[in-house]
This record gives C-alpha cells, sequence and structure tokens, in this order.
C-alpha cells in the first residue's frame, strides 16, 4: 500500500491547522455556535485519519493556540481545555485509524472517528475535573458539554468527515487504504 509521503503529510496538516482559524470564524457569526457545531474538531479529525496520530497531534495543539493568537477563538482563558480535547481527538483518530483493519473503508472511518470521540470526550472530562476545574466540574456538566450542546457538531462530524475523506481517496488525492490488488489477494 502507497502512503503519504513526510512532505505530503506536512502540507496536508498545514492545511487543517489554517482550517481551524478560518472554520471556526464563519461559524462564530453565530452566537454560540462553536460549542454547538465544533468546526475547529472536523479539520482535526481529518488531520489523525489521514495523516496520523503525530499529525493529528500536532494539529490539535497548534490549531486552537494559532487561533486563539489571531483571532481571540477560543478565548485565553479556554485555551488549555479546547488544546488537549483536540489533541486527544488529533491523536486518538490516528491511533485508532492504523489499528481498525475492517476491509471497508467506511466501516475503518467510523469506527476510529467514534472511537477517538468517545475517548477524547472521557479524557477530556477527566482532565477538566483533576487538572483545570478541580472540585467544580460535575458530571451533569461534562455529560451537557460533550455530549447534549454540541450534539449538532457530533451529527456533521459523523455524516462529513467520512464522506470528505472517502471522497478524497476517490480522487486519489491520498493513498487508497485498500487497493483492489490487495481485496483481490485477500479473497
Amino acid at each position: 500500500m502507497m502512503k503519504l509521503s513526510l512532505v505530503k503529510r506536512s502540507v496536508i496538516t498545514a492545511v487543517c491547522i489554517a482550517l481551524c482559524v478560518v472554520l471556526p470564524m464563519a461559524f462564530h457569526a453565530v452566537q454560540n455556535a462553536g460549542s454547538i457545531f465544533l468546526p475547529m474538531h472536523i479539520p482535526v479529525l481529518l488531520c489523525g485519519l489521514i495523516c496520523g496520530w503525530p499529525f493529528g497531534l500536532l494539529c490539535g495543539l497548534a490549531g486552537p493556540l494559532l487561533s486563539s493568537l489571531l483571532t481571540s477563538m477560543p478565548p485565553m482563558a479556554y485555551l488549555p481545555v479546547m488544546m488537549v480535547e483536540l489533541a486527544l481527538y488529533g491523536l486518538f483518530t490516528g491511533v485508532l485509524m492504523r489499528l481498525v483493519r475492517t476491509k471497508n473503508l467506511y466501516a475503518d472511518l467510523y469506527i476510529s472517528l467514534t472511537g477517538a470521540l468517545l475517548i477524547g470526550r472521557v479524557l477530556s472530562g477527566v482532565a477538566r475535573a483533576l487538572i483545570f476545574a478541580p472540585g467544580s466540574y460535575s458530571m451533569a456538566a461534562w455529560a451537557a458539554g460533550y455530549f447534549v450542546t454540541c450534539l449538532p457538531g457530533l451529527a456533521i462530524q459523523l455524516a462529513l468527515i467520512p464522506t470528505i475523506v472517502f471522497a478524497l481517496e476517490k480522487a486519489h488525492l491520498i493513498p487508497q487504504r485498500y487497493p483492489k490488488e490487495e481485496l483481490n489477494e485477500a479473497a
């Protein structure tokens, strides 16, 4: 299987980091749209799925930092929480995409994406409860913030991200995960 070169992965990561700045600007025209639609999550998750965990992790750290420095979104008080959360998403999408091999691209994408979103939300909630807001962060606040308020954003992510990766593969912009020759040999 052909893999992306370091240069291509670096370029894709840079584009995803830039999208972490641009996408929230479009969504923040509407009040609370950032916490509802999660626009910064999309490029980080894409980066982890396409480029792997080191690049997804980097995108998850650099994207919110650069966005905060250039646009003040997220605000500095919320920046460390966002950096941890997005870094976890970038890390785990890349790790799970590497480990999950079902011979079906969509299954791999959905398993990796859903697993990373769940693991990231749990670990982000733990980090918030123990590090960023010890003693004042409740289970109800975690559930509301990570599952209820952002439900439209989760739906967008689950509908859009696998479709984007599939389209990039079909357009031969990224290597095929399961080239036809490889599937024929396995059969």
